[in-house]
């Protein structure tokens, strides 16, 4: 008996030593939850696994209508390219193909009053509508639609300039007709209606293109037609000032030139002539339009790049005609009424030689420009604009050119391009380059 009641002893001791070790164990593990729960939420953190994505990501929304937006303030809110990529992938804008847009274009050539004649191509009697219908769309990503609120949110008393010649005036009308509903005053304009001002009131935005087709300095002798009167003259060692004063004054530029190089031209350094392209008769030695594409170009990018500019700068590359079966003096058209596929149309080789200069003095100059803190962007529209030789005027530069005589000869334009038209699909990638920064 006194053996068994000593046994029970240590049996209840065991047990009461094991409730006690059970109660420590179970208070540490109490004491841990109590401390991870604590700990997360100090840190804004979830115990849950969780996917940030949903809180960041933005879904495309569907063109804003101008017209049915109030005036009020709307956030500044553009998806990324990049979030429609596997593993965090930039998203090349500018390799893609044109789709179908059956929603047309954002304006109309009757909602929009600053269309130029040459390139009111409806107004000019064009019979066909078609090339109205597509839209520009990278192959690995949506690029969002030009939303004219959200640009102009995100331009408040903010100045842009388009630098260059007749195709920088083409592109700043369709700027200003994708804005058309939000009326732009015109501010200024200089003796030729060449260079002009626009100015947006409500958001203190202005826009101005400035007629410098050569970049650097230059004597032009020619009419309204480009019948010239006498040879150009070019100064390779200094710049238009009809940029440069105003340059520090804008917070974007988009700066441009390229074909204006191929016309005759007397080339100088130090006010003396150095020698020519295409200038018979004159005792200079024969440079070529290279020599001065090359020169010319290295001089305003090497300006830009200690010129201490804290906006963006674009330089756009330049864009193709698509006369075919001759040229503009020699019988050339452009009758296409829809896009072409990559491989269907080579660049012409004066093309070929443009872009290759354009692109090589670029590459030189970016990695100067990073290295000085100035933010200079490629903006290279060569390819998308190729594969529409259905987007320019042709005859219908001129006002219904066949109303009296179907076979009337008349000047054909397919240089420039119809508005609206291809051109405005340029917008939409250019205000996704300005969002990535």
């Amino acid at each position: 008996m006194a053996k068994e009641m000593k046994l029970n002893g240590k049996l209840w001791c065991f047990h009461k030593h094991n409730h006690l070790l059970v109660k420590v164990v179970v208070s540490i593990l109490l004491v841990g939850l109590a401390f991870r729960l604590l700990f997360f939420r100090s840190i804004g953190f979830s115990p849950v696994l969780e996917t940030p994505l949903l809180e960041k990501t933005t879904v495309p929304e569907p063109p804003v209508s101008v017209d049915l937006v109030p005036e009020s303030t709307v956030p500044v809110n553009f998806p990324q390219n990049g979030d429609q990529l596997p593993h965090g992938e930039k998203c090349d804008l500018l390799i893609g193909d044109w789709i179908p847009n059956p929603s047309g274009p954002a304006y109309t050539n009757e909602s929009c009053h600053l269309i130029e004649n040459h390139q009111n191509c409806m107004k000019n009697g064009r019979p066909d509508s078609g090339y109205l219908y597509w839209r520009w769309h990278p192959r690995d990503c949506e690029l969002p639609q030009f939303n004219a609120k959200r640009f102009l949110e995100l331009m408040r008393n903010k100045a842009w300039a388009l630098i260059g010649d007749s195709i920088s005036r083409n592109h700043v009308q369709s700027i200003l007709c994708m804005l058309s509903q939000n009326q732009a005053i015109e501010v200024y304009h200089d003796e030729e209606y060449k260079s002009k001002r626009w100015r947006f009131p409500s958001y203190n935005f202005t826009v101005s293109v400035i007629w410098s087709p050569f970049l650097v300095e230059a004597a032009i002798f020619e009419d309204i037609n480009g019948v010239s009167t006498a040879d150009v003259e070019m100064h390779l060692d200094k710049l238009d000032k009809k940029w440069t004063d105003l340059y520090h004054s804008f917070d974007y530029m988009i700066i441009s030139t390229g074909k204006w190089f191929l016309k005759t031209a007397i080339y100088y350094e130090n006010n003396t002539a150095l020698g020519c392209h295409s200038c018979q008769g004159k005792n200079l030695t024969e440079l070529g339009f290279e020599f001065a594409y090359r020169n010319a170009l290295r001089y305003v990018l090497n300006f830009i790049i200690a010129s201490n500019y804290k906006g963006m700068i674009f330089f756009r590359t330049s864009t193709p005609d698509h006369f075919e079966n001759g040229e503009w003096f020699s019988g050339g058209t452009c009758k296409r009424t829809e896009p072409i596929k990559e491989g269907e149309m080579e660049l012409k080789e004066l093309h070929k030689i443009l872009r290759d200069i354009e692109l090589a003095e670029f590459e030189k100059a970016a990695t100067k420009a990073s290295e000085m803190g100035v933010n200079l962007k490629l903006l290279d529209l060569t390819y998308i604009s190729l594969l529409r030789p259905d987007g320019h005027p042709g005859a219908y530069r001129h006002f219904h050119p066949f109303a009296e005589d179907k076979n009337a000869k008349v000047i054909l334009d397919c240089l420039h391009w119809c508005l609206p038209g291809p051109i405005d699909s340029w917008n939409d990638v250019l205000m996704q380059m300005v969002v990535d920064g």
